[in-house]
């Protein structure tokens, strides 16, 4: 008979497993770096959401790389609570992201003073769903383009 402590470790391990292998058929993402591409897809589409700001833009390249970037400026508070912000706006890109962004675009997450440390993590995550159907819409040609 296995251990009940066994049995929970293997049960882990296989939800792992399961995990690892329906995150691998999802497109992955890589970090933006370049304060050029920030500054891009800060001229492009915006959708605001409760707790930070996505901005989003088209490269309208040839690639299918899916980018993304996150920022929080001194706004948020000092390093320690702007660090936090990030790694919370990274860990819902990691979970979220991935089944819902076109291939081609960059994203970039902007965290929101006092909201995005403070935020229910759930909601969080629904907030950026919402936001990300939002902005792939489809929407009616802008008058006189």
């Amino acid at each position: 008979m296995t251990p009940p402590l066994a049995q929970e470790a293997n049960r882990i391990a296989e939800a792992d497993l399961a995990q690892a292998a329906v995150s691998s058929c999802l497109p992955s993402y890589t970090i933006l770096a370049k304060r050029a591409d920030f500054l891009r897809a800060a001229q492009a589409r915006r959708q605001g959401a409760q707790g930070f700001l996505l901005q989003a833009r088209n490269r309208a390249d040839d690639s299918d790389a899916i980018r993304v970037g996150f920022t929080c400026s001194k706004k948020i508070g000092n390093a320690v609570m702007r660090n936090r912000a990030k790694r919370r706006l990274r860990e819902i890109t990691r979970a979220i992201l991935p089944a819902l962004a076109q291939p081609g675009w960059d994203y970039v997450l902007v965290g929101r003073p006092g909201v995005t440390v403070s935020r229910d993590f759930a909601a969080l995550k629904a907030d950026l769903d919402q936001a990300l159907r939002q902005l792939h819409r489809d929407r009616k040609p802008e008058p006189g383009a």
